[in-house]
């Protein structure tokens, strides 16, 4: 793919170079709470604080926003231990909130024993069908443990991820995969009038991810992706054209997703049955968002060749912000942008920000 230049500029992680070490010490800090907050609802935290050093905040400005966020969110520490769990035992715990300790402390072992990258590539083929585990943010805080290179934030990911894993079960193994276009297969769950004016069980995400696996016409549209090696560059601009399209939540989480799948793909042997989950996982909110059409793409090149702000004028306005879905929808633009040329994600993370209609 195209490696385009953002205006900050390839010289180094952080703008302000003096972040580094006071970034590593805050991140380690925060990184010790829960995945989650309440209730059941993800802690961005260790990953918005690394996008915020990134797009250029300051120390002091980290340092601010981490205060602001535990402290207006409740982050709580992960329980307490219920029982060591080891190799034989871990499967025993996956997707129970209550064993996140048990979990961090196994994959701590692992990481310890085997090294993250190893780790990574041994467990993920397991966790993977679970993607939609806090509703994707497991997968988020590994993606940004693994772009950090943290041992640390590695094995807590992968014990956030076990301890919040949600799968769409008894999916049977013998369908036929001959999807082969995912946009178009997700457009088509519009001629199924079940699909329509479902309600949500909560305001959760992940939540409503799990009861769409139990309405019998969605399920049937699972396991019938073809996923070849090239899925994650087939769903990107699917992602993107869904997010222009509706400035919607949940579409910002199928575009960030992708950053993340990219950033994880290196370390997973066969990362396209990880990109297949995941774009499941899209489906499921694509009808939370009442199945929309995409926008046509005379529309979208229209929206490419809107007036935008300059690079940091955008990264400003992200750092300046205290919704951690700024910082991550921002910095994620940012980099797909750099790896695919398409202005498309500058010009959505300027509308995002409110720098342009």
């Amino acid at each position: 793919m195209l490696q385009a230049e953002s205006a900050l500029g390839p010289a180094g992680p952080y703008p302000d170079i003096a972040v580094e070490a006071p970034l590593r010490a805050l991140i380690g800090e925060v990184g010790r709470r829960s995945g989650e907050f309440p209730v059941y609802l993800a802690n961005h935290l260790p990953m918005v604080l690394e996008a915020m050093a990134r797009l250029g905040a300051t120390t002091s400005r980290l340092e601010e926003f981490a205060e602001h966020y535990i402290g207006t969110h409740a982050v709580p520490f992960p329980p307490l231990a219920v029982a060591p769990v080891n190799e034989a035992s871990w499967l025993s715990a996956l997707g129970d909130r209550a064993r996140e300790t048990d979990l961090r402390n196994f994959f701590e072992t692992v990481v310890g024993r085997i090294g993250r990258e190893a780790a990574v590539r041994q467990y993920l083929p397991t966790l993977a069908p679970g993607v939609a585990a806090s509703a994707t943010h497991g997968l988020m805080r590994l993606a940004y443990a693994l772009l950090r290179s943290d041992d640390t934030e590695v094995a807590a990911s992968l014990g956030y991820w076990a301890a919040t894993y949600l799968a769409y079960e008894g999916v049977p193994a013998d369908r036929e995969r001959a999807v082969t276009d995912p946009l178009e297969y997700l457009v088509d769950m519009r001629s199924e009038p079940s699909l329509y004016g479902l309600n949500a069980p909560t305001h959760l995400l992940w939540k409503w991810i799990e009861a769409m696996g139990k309405v019998p016409e969605f399920h049937q549209r699972l396991g019938r992706m073809a996923a070849g090696p090239d899925f994650l560059d087939l769903i990107r601009p699917a992602a993107l054209s869904l997010y222009a399209g509706t400035m919607s939540f949940e579409a910002l989480h199928a575009v960030t997703g992708c950053h993340w799948l990219r950033l994880v793909s290196p370390y997973v042997d066969e990362p396209q049955y990880l990109v297949m989950h995941f774009w499941e996982v899209v489906f499921a909110l694509y009808t939370k968002i009442d199945m929309p059409l995409p926008p046509t793409k005379d529309l979208m090149e229209a929206w490419r060749s809107l007036p935008l702000p300059d690079d940091q004028a955008i990264a400003s306005a992200a750092v300046a912000s205290n919704d951690e879905h700024d910082h991550s929808l921002v910095f994620s633009a940012f980099e797909e942008y750099r790896y695919t040329g398409d202005r498309l994600y500058k010009v959505a993370a300027a509308k995002r920000l409110r720098l342009i209609e």
